[in-house]
């Protein structure tokens, strides 16, 4: 019987994207890719109350019927 793929290797270990610490990245870390719960509510925090946006630009076309 063959092994599953990746059985005895070495886990994968990636940068946290909140604190940027080491994190392995493999099935048995519940929080992955972050290291910890605290990091990962951390995160869901910025997304709740909107810390991450994509900023834009208002572009004014000149449309505005008020100002001919």
């Amino acid at each position: 019987m063959e092994s599953p793929p990746g059985a005895g290797a070495r886990p994968r270990i990636v940068r946290c994207p909140q604190c940027g610490g080491s994190s392995v990245y493999a099935p048995d870390n519940a929080f992955r890719p972050f290291c910890s719960e605290r990091c990962r509510l951390i995160d869901l925090g910025q997304w709740a109350t909107d810390g991450y946006r994509i900023p834009v630009e208002e572009q004014d076309k000149g449309l505005d019927p008020e100002k001919d």
